[in-house]
């Protein structure tokens, strides 16, 4: 426990009535990282949700007999098995028990549509699917798509219902170019894509990391995305691969984040750089705030220059990095780290660098020729971190580059090269939009919008032939704004419609939900200010 919680409030570590615990290893998967927790010190907390922790031993044979349950269920080793949880101790039992079972585990999520739910089950193919109690309720209409999928998991009392097949001895141990995790991304159809990630893709990355941020046993690190984002997967297997301590982070902690921080003694953050926005408009944002953090990395969406440097000053102890990099690249696969000093200079569009690719993960600049550009262009990488394609391969297409004998992921972001090595974010391929027939780039009508007077953050999006911006901070007159917008650019790039907001909405991993903003700019047209 962290020494900032008093002895009065310390929570009981949840541990199974057992003093033995085989010794067990998976080298180059997934769930060998949490069993070198559990090889460290079985009885220290892996685990905190709420007032409740639980340890390296407890999940560690809750996910043998849930496995266990899995491979009685389906016969034999099953080849993937869906998770219908929310941060419970099933949701991250049960990414260790599929992986145990020497299946990949596909995440689900109880509060995404049903509809959502269905595509990405059948796109899959589940053979099995773990479900805790708030998963169980939504069975009834899933069931067309789930077949004759093996049910298995939490009652709708809560209680443990995980059958009563023997648990598994010991886990499997995969093979390096089996399939670790599948996780669907937004298709440009409406039809999600589903990522299947390799152990080896994803063991590549863990070494990388554990190697550069030097985590110990004495983190304690936050767990602020949802399961069905990769950006989880880091939680998990930073935490658990160092003998750390993971500690979910419930939405209502947003709203006192330095008090939740410090009762938990986190030291570890790594959340979407919209929280920064938010713990600001709170006023949470001070000074000396996030003192217990040693390390502070933010990922998901671009991090902006005034962002970094508050937290920054709310966390004077802490390492701040901004992370970058698609699923297909598996979880991140380059680094800027922040410097007060040098780092604004380096902003372009007030959007900090996405630093440095990954020792081992070539990458390249293409231009609109598809010949590569040595300055400035789409980034396409290659390396151990790169996944070999999309669940259905006809997604391949217009996805993957060959350039120079060499395969390469198309990230669909443009970048540019600075003198220093470093790359620089300049926004994505297809957030260049055509506003009355002229190339706009969306990530710099936001940059201007900042510039402008009592302007806090912005949004823009295009509808149609027209441009739509949403706001925070100080509501403005339109015609104010587009005076300030004037003096640098020309008339296509300033928008038709500013919509003032006290907040952006976001989606279940705490980024900025613009495809809501774009359905809402949908509506606002034609008009001015709202």
């Amino acid at each position: 426990m962290p020494p900032s919680i008093a002895a009065s409030d310390r929570r009981t570590v949840m541990t199974p009535p057992t003093d033995t615990l085989a010794p067990v290893t998976a080298e180059g998967c997934l769930h060998g990282w949490f069993l070198r927790g559990v090889a460290r010190d079985p009885d220290a907390e892996a685990l905190r949700i709420g007032p409740h922790g639980y340890s390296y031993r407890r999940l560690h044979e809750r996910a043998l007999a849930l496995a266990g349950s899995l491979v009685r269920a389906c016969g034999g080793r099953p080849r993937r098995v869906g998770l219908l949880a929310a941060r419970s101790e099933l949701a991250y039992a049960g990414v260790l028990a599929a992986g145990y079972a020497g299946a990949a585990v596909v995440p689900l999520n109880p509060d995404f549509p049903a509809e959502r739910n269905r595509r990405m089950i059948a796109a899959a193919g589940l053979d099995a699917v773990l479900v805790d109690a708030s998963g169980r309720a939504l069975l009834p209409e899933l069931a067309d798509e789930l077949g004759a999928a093996a049910v298995i998991g939490d009652s709708d009392s809560g209680d443990d219902a995980d059958g009563d097949a023997a648990p598994l001895a010991r886990p499997f141990t995969p093979a390096p170019d089996d399939v670790a995790y599948i996780l669907f991304t937004s298709g440009s159809t409406g039809r999600p894509k589903g990522v299947p990630v390799l152990h080896r893709n994803v063991d590549a990355y863990l070494r990388h990391v554990h190697d550069r941020y030097a985590f110990t046993a004495d983190d304690v690190f936050s767990q602020t995305f949802d399961l069905t984002f990769d950006l989880a997967m880091f939680d998990l297997f930073c935490a658990w691969g160092s003998g750390g301590t993971l500690v979910t982070v419930p939405p209502k902690a947003f709203m006192a984040l330095p008090d939740f921080v410090a009762q938990h003694g986190i030291t570890v953050w790594f959340s979407s750089p919209s929280v920064i926005s938010l713990v600001r408009r709170l006023r949470r944002l001070v000074p000396g705030a996030l003192s217990t953090l040693r390390l502070s990395l933010f990922c998901g969406e671009p991090l902006l220059r005034f962002d970094a440097a508050d937290w920054q000053a709310a966390a004077p102890d802490s390492r701040l990095e901004n992370l970058y990099g698609p699923t297909e690249l598996t979880i991140s696969c380059s680094a800027h780290r922040w410097d007060d000093r040098t780092s604004p200079d380096a902003c372009v569009n007030d959007v900090v660098p996405i630093g440095t690719l990954h020792p081992g993960s070539p990458w390249v600049l293409v231009g609109p020729d598809g010949r590569a550009d040595p300055e400035s262009g789409e980034l396409c990488v290659r390396g151990p971190q790169m996944v070999p394609g999309y669940l259905d391969p006809g997604d391949d297409e217009g996805r993957f580059l060959r350039l120079g004998g060499e395969r390469w992921y198309r990230t669909g972001d443009l970048a540019r090269l600075r003198p220093d090595g470093e790359l620089v974010y300049l926004g994505r391929r297809d957030h260049q939009v055509k506003i009355r027939g002229v190339r706009v780039e969306l990530a710099e009508v936001e940059w201007g919008l900042r510039r402008c007077t009592g302007v806090q953050d912005a949004v823009a999006v295009a509808v149609g032939d027209e441009l739509v911006a949403f706001y925070l901070g100080r509501r403005r007159p339109p015609a104010d704004l587009i005076d300030e917008l004037s003096a640098f650019f020309p008339r296509y790039m300033i928008p038709l419609s500013f919509v003032h907001l006290e907040e952006f909405p976001l989606n279940a991993n705490r980024k900025t939900d613009r495809g809501a903003l774009a359905a809402r700019a949908a509506r606002a047209l034609p008009g001015g200010a709202r």
